[in-house]
């Protein structure tokens, strides 16, 4: 099973099939149509530090948010570092990082229970982690680029998950969205030999093209460190799309060569 693309006027988003029967949540991945951005952000960039007008960017958040049905004040943001924190957000935090200033920095991985809490995270190749504790219940959101990834985030924020929320783990729903995939996704030897460090199963997340140039999985990578923590395979949906082969669809940080726009994920219980 993969991610569904759904349209809601003229914007255009993903959600996972699994979350959205649980009926516990509002979701969504954002695709860059249906916004009001223009030039190298066209159309529905989500991010403030892409050279765009922030006003553009907040009637961006406006049309997304009418989309999936979240209240645009209920959005909580934090500043990301490509490291593994992760931070649990409550209802004191709604509209940091988004209508205000956030105090939330240093956390590529958002965490609550509370409903009416919509976490943010951004992406443009980073692999999006969904959570969906559907007993508790509680959500998460995590930003694995390579980074995060060889130091195990999404590990990581299941562990967190089960410790704050006593989180049944082999209840819990994940789900794996766009990124850069397969043969799009080209790293050097430093990458690989940290991979190798991380993982026994290192050979399996990548294949050598000569000149030490190597393709990297990170899909696989998140994926087998969830089922590695517990988490059932059945209840881990990989998105299916591409960020790098898409253009149409998404924004890639490596296609556009840095000048690009961003794309969010959002969770935020009912």
């Amino acid at each position: 099973m993969s991610f569904e693309l759904r349209k809601k006027g003229d914007v255009e988003y993903l959600i996972i099939p699994s979350f959205e029967a649980t009926g516990l949540v509002r979701h969504a991945f954002s695709t860059r149509r249906g916004g009001f951005s223009v030039g190298h952000c066209e159309t529905l960039n989500l991010g403030f530090n892409k050279g765009d007008d922030r006003e553009t960017v907040l009637k961006n958040y406006q049309v997304f948010c009418d989309a999936v049905g979240i209240e645009m004040e209920n959005l909580v943001a934090s500043h990301q570092v490509h490291e593994s924190e992760i931070y649990v957000a409550g209802k004191e935090d709604r509209g940091k990082g988004i209508l205000k200033k956030s105090d939330i920095t240093g956390k590529d991985a958002l965490i609550t229970r509370e409903r009416k809490v919509a976490l943010v995270t951004y992406y443009a190749d980073c692999v999006p982690l969904f959570f969906l504790d559907p007993v508790t219940p509680a959500a998460g959101l995590a930003h694995a680029g390579w980074r995060g990834t060889v130091k195990k985030i999404g590990m990581k924020t299941v562990k967190k998950m089960i410790e704050v929320f006593k989180t049944p783990v082999e209840k819990l729903l994940c789900g794996i969205g766009p990124c850069i995939a397969g043969s799009c996704y080209e790293v050097d030897d430093p990458v690989v030999e940290k991979f190798k460090n991380a993982f026994e199963y290192w050979e399996d997340l990548v294949e050598y093209k000569g000149n030490g140039r190597w393709l990297l999985d990170l899909v696989k990578a998140n994926k087998m460190q969830l089922e590695d923590v517990g988490v059932k395979p059945e209840n881990i949906t990989v998105s299916g799309f591409c960020t790098h082969c898409r253009p149409d669809l998404f924004y890639s940080y490596r296609r556009d060569k840095g000048v690009t726009g961003s794309l969010a994920a959002v969770i935020e219980l009912k």
